[in-house]
């Protein structure tokens, strides 16, 4: 897959089909866009394209904070795995902000991305004030010969799917509800950083990792979880927090894989989260710490037994 980020430098190869949007988590209702632009690839002959933004507009505009369900790298293994041939990330700069939307659907959607079609949502908005919508790309595609399609929003329960919803179960950690509706598990993907190895004198070794600032996270607590590293997977728990107890200098995910002995320090994890356990608290002992531990070790292991 080609990947274009940060530059307004880039030009398909042939007519494209193209879907737009912010695609932060590529939840299920994302994925009705992507997999209409893949088939429309393969029954056309089309090159396929994801257009979205470097960062969240919102976080330029309204100076909100960039609280992301996938990071930008995240997002793009999970394109190139479903097989999209180019990804570009626009960068949202004064010059992109302020594009009128005729503008953007002359210089972006046909001169760069030559579009043959383009796959949109039905609450899609574009161009300076969010003044475009579908119906202008369906008028205007007329005269630039591109046709728009519009795909209705996957719901559940009567209730649309979106990155709103799924954040609000995630902060709730409502993690069952969070793999529904995402249709995959929500999963930390980072390097295995060094820390203290305090777990290794209790009997409980543990891999580190320190998600970047926009990544989203569930509450601090204990949830089971399953890890793809070194392209082998394994089944722990991970607690996500400032460890408390051993007041260590460190904020992010600390997992403890079940039947793993490996040194894994430097590789990169996928650390996927599929059950709240608890919340995370400070114990009186490191001892008490660890006798606690094993027992989520084995209500862990209970529900994996159950649900596996």
């Amino acid at each position: 897959m080609r990947y274009i980020k940060n530059t307004l430098s880039f030009e398909t190869e042939r007519r494209s089909a193209v879907t737009l949007g912010k695609f932060d988590g590529l939840h299920r209702g994302h994925m009705l866009l992507v997999d209409r632009v893949l088939e429309l690839g393969k029954q056309e002959g089309l090159e396929t394209v994801v257009f979205t933004f470097a960062v969240p507009p919102s976080s330029q505009v309204a100076h909100e904070p960039a609280h992301q369900l996938l990071t930008n790298e995240e997002r793009r293994l999970r394109l190139e795995n479903q097989g999209m041939d180019m990804l570009v990330e626009c960068p949202f700069d004064e010059a992109v902000m302020h594009m009128e939307p005729e503008a953007f659907i002359r210089e972006i959607l046909v001169e760069k991305l030559h579009a043959s079609c383009v796959v949109v949502g039905t609450d899609f908005r574009f161009g300076y004030q969010r003044r475009g919508d579908a119906e202008m790309l369906k008028t205007l595609g007329a005269s630039y010969g591109f046709r728009t399609e519009v795909i209705q929003k996957a719901q559940e329960n009567g209730r649309e799917i979106s990155s709103t919803w799924i954040k609000e179960e995630l902060r709730k950690g409502r993690m069952e509800t969070v793999e529904h509706l995402l249709g995959y598990p929500y999963t930390v993907r980072e390097e295995i950083v060094h820390g203290r190895a305090l777990g290794r004198t209790i009997g409980i070794p543990t891999i580190n990792q320190v998600p970047v600032k926009e990544k989203l996270l569930p509450p601090y607590g204990v949830y089971v979880s399953k890890v793809r590293v070194r392209g082998q997977e394994f089944y722990g728990m991970t607690n996500i927090g400032v460890k408390p107890t051993v007041r260590e200098n460190f904020t992010g995910v600390e997992t403890y894989l079940f039947d793993c002995g490996m040194n894994l320090y430097g590789e990169i994890a996928e650390v996927s989260l599929l059950h709240f356990q608890r919340r995370e608290k400070k114990f009186p002992s490191v001892e008490a710490l660890q006798e606690h531990l094993k027992l989520d070790e084995a209500e862990a292991r209970a529900f994996l037994e159950k649900n596996r």
